[in-house]
């Protein structure tokens, strides 16, 4: 036998043996999931088509019970992403990348991406073929500079920088991939070299929380691998029923991102970028019902005055018991200020719509008012209470 061939069919078994699927064990079973196939297969060409007209594609939620082979789906459907030409990620949601955190998720999904026929850092690969610019990189960079990306000034200011300085400055082209993979990089710091390159008053550099500049590399990566020649993103995402060990706002917090992330939200579109999420096919007793979070994480998010990311949050949740795409709500004429009214009514709503999608919905709550007080005509003495009883 080929040594090669013997030392890959090892590396399966050793990986079958320890539970753990490997590339070589994956691409030695192969998948016996054609229906997920297909679908995942048509969701990246839905993704190439949807980045060049600037939306998501919608992703997938698959789920199994333990040891049913998510992972091993997982592993099979990240080699077919790698031979569709996407950069491609494999998250396990644990302690140290938790669901609610994006600033942690984009950091784990960078540090573990692999991208096709390179064996290098994920972005330090893609940087490498972003010079000469090509179509797809003035495109790119006609975008990050562009008021329609609603990115903070540091990604146009380092995209300049490093263009500037590529084949010039070694530490500045680490600095600046450092930044795009999730490190920090301060405002200071871009100034000095800005002002070196004749260009300081170009880029006024805000303030940012690390969370919104977590979610706006989300934005940056996937258009950034595209101009380096790439399909795009794909984001796997494993054990995703982790989050029941979760506070009720972490929570909370969990599904809204699960929205987010899957492309469920209109307002909030990752162009390049689309995801797989596995978990637990009890997620939907163990979590949703035991503990109650159809109620309880709206009204946690109601209290702290989070009324659209509730709103996200119970969407994410129906998407994920159903397996559909929840459409956006019409704005609630509800007048009521009691959360438990407005959840059921988005609730309702999204109902309808999956059962009857041309059905347009006119939701209204009456209040239903109990009066215990006894009624003098419903009072009909009976016969032994009147003394007429009848003769033997």
């Amino acid at each position: 036998m080929n040594t090669e061939k013997q030392i890959e069919n090892r590396r399966a078994i050793e990986a079958l043996r320890s539970g753990v699927p490997n590339r070589d064990a994956v691409l030695a079973l192969g998948c016996e999931q054609p229906a997920i196939e297909e679908k995942f297969r048509a969701q990246l060409q839905e993704a190439k088509r949807g980045a060049m007209e600037g939306k998501q594609a919608p992703g997938l939620l698959i789920a199994g019970d333990f040891g049913a082979g998510k992972s091993h789906l997982l592993e099979y459907l990240q080699h077919i992403a790698i031979e569709e030409n996407f950069v491609c990620s494999k998250v396990v949601i644990s302690k140290e990348t938790p669901l609610h955190d994006p600033v942690k998720l984009y950091r784990s999904a960078i540090q573990g991406a692999i991208v096709p026929k390179k064996r290098g850092l994920a972005l330090t690969e893609v940087a490498t073929k972003l010079v000469p610019p090509n179509e797809a990189y003035v495109e790119f960079e006609k975008w990050v500079h562009g008021p329609d990306s609603k990115l903070n000034s540091r990604f146009a200011a380092t995209l300049f920088l490093f263009k500037r300085m590529r084949g010039v400055e070694d530490f500045w082209e680490d600095r600046i991939i450092s930044f795009w993979s999730g490190d920090p990089i301060g405002a200071a710091e871009i100034k000095k070299q800005l002002k070196e390159c004749g260009e300081r008053a170009t880029y006024k550099i805000e303030k940012v929380n690390l969370r919104d500049l977590a979610i706006q590399r989300f934005q940056f990566a996937p258009r950034l691998m595209i101009a380096a020649g790439y399909s795009g993103w794909v984001l796997l995402v494993d054990e995703v029923e982790l989050i029941r060990q979760y506070s009720p706002l972490q929570r909370a917090k969990s599904y809204a991102e699960l929205a987010r992330w899957l492309g469920k939200l209109p307002d909030q579109q990752f162009p390049g970028l689309t995801t797989v999420f596995a978990l637990m096919s009890n997620f939907e007793s163990e979590v949703l019902e035991e503990k109650n979070d159809l109620e309880v994480v709206p009204r946690k998010l109601r209290d702290r005055g989070w009324e659209d990311l509730a709103k996200q949050a119970v969407r994410g949740i129906h998407a994920g018991a159903y397996g559909w795409e929840p459409p956006p709500l019409h704005e609630s004429a509800l007048s009521s200020t009691v959360m438990r009214q407005h959840v059921k009514s988005w609730i309702t709503e999204w109902d309808l719509k999956r059962l009857y999608p041309d059905y347009k919905s006119e939701i209204e709550v009456t209040e239903l008012k109990m009066d215990y007080t006894e009624d003098a005509d419903l009072e009909v003495p009976s016969a032994e209470d009147s003394g007429d009883l009848p003769s033997a």
